[in-house]
């Protein structure tokens, strides 16, 4: 192996830099030159990169988004597209892709895999949907951010006797909102995958009132509902004042923890070492502690659930 591309793509996430260090800087410790590709797959298709190496990838581990920068890409979603991309990888004589992104971003690389081109990914998401992962690159940052604007919501909830909804991001998966809520001691988390009904949880929180609780925390993952429109809800329907928050992309920003730091350096090394093995078609991420390869359609086309674990834990703790 002597040269490879990378790109960022999809959604960013905090410590997509680090792994485009790590990719970096495995791959010059290896003799092996790097080149990264501007905008996820729409630099690819139009064959716009950047030289990497140890020197310029300096200086990014602790910054959040992506020096590559992100987008998504219309053009790769044709086979035109996808064909060009691959016509792209052969002029530049690159010997395999490593591709940093969520579930859309390894389908584009399991798909650019399908036209010869050995595809390595690093798991990098938020939303920690990927099949096959404990955790994923962004994931931990962005549980970090809701915590503190959970602890700081919490002070005005018990100044004033209030109810407050917090939307946290999470459209098809309330990993976000299930650990912000263990985190905080939030009383109520209502996500995708839970089922829940209304008219109980305005029971619940009459329940509460009666017994003299004046306040309350509810963690509502995106996908789950509106924050707006449950706080009007409650509002209208219970003696109480709610207030609802959206914390929407701060989460996606600054700085990544030292978890996501270490998790993208690990994950971006085994990366670039896999595609060196002659591995294609397998993301790299963490399982029971370990960096693992998961095969790519596997890890796109399965459901990864909230752990059973931490959801009975909240049933006995949100009491």
């Amino acid at each position: 192996m002597k040269r490879i591309g990378l790109l960022t793509s999809g959604g960013d996430a905090s410590g997509m830099n680090a792994a485009i260090r790590a990719v970096a800087r495995t791959a010059a410790s290896m003799g092996v030159e790097a080149v990264g590709f501007e905008r996820g797959y729409d630099g690819l298709v139009s064959n716009t990169w950047v030289e990497l190496n140890a020197r310029s990838v300096s200086g990014i581990l602790e910054l959040g988004g992506t020096m590559l920068k992100s987008a998504r890409s219309e053009l790769f979603r044709t086979e035109e597209g996808r064909k060009q991309a691959a016509l792209v990888v052969q002029q530049n004589r690159l010997d395999g892709m490593v591709i940093i992104g969520g579930n859309g971003s390894q389908t584009g690389g399991y798909l650019l895999g399908q036209l010869g081109v050995p595809v390595v990914g690093v798991a990098s998401t938020i939303d920690n949907d990927l099949y096959g992962f404990d955790y994923t690159i962004g994931f931990d940052t962005a549980v970090n951010i809701a915590i503190d604007a959970i602890d700081r919501i919490r002070d005005v909830a018990e100044s004033h006797d209030r109810v407050f909804v917090v939307e946290v991001m999470g459209r098809d998966n309330g990993s976000i909102a299930l650990e912000a809520a263990l985190a905080t001691g939030a009383d109520i988390v209502l996500t995708p995958e839970l089922p829940f009904s209304i008219p109980k949880l305005i029971t619940r929180l009459h329940d509460d009132v009666m017994a003299h609780k004046k306040h309350h925390i509810i963690v509502m993952a995106e996908g789950a509902g509106h924050a707006e429109e449950l706080s009007h809800y409650i509002s209208a329907n219970l003696p109480v004042e709610c207030r609802a928050t959206v914390l929407g992309y701060v989460q996606r920003g600054g700085s990544p923890t030292r978890f996501d730091r270490i998790l993208a350096s690990t994950s971006g090394e085994a990366a670039v070492v896999a595609l060196n093995e002659g591995h294609s078609g397998v993301v790299a991420g963490t399982r029971d502690g370990h960096i693992v390869l998961q095969e790519t359609l596997e890890a796109v086309t399965r459901r990864n659930l909230l752990k059973p674990e931490l959801v009975e834990l909240l049933k006995r703790v949100s009491i």
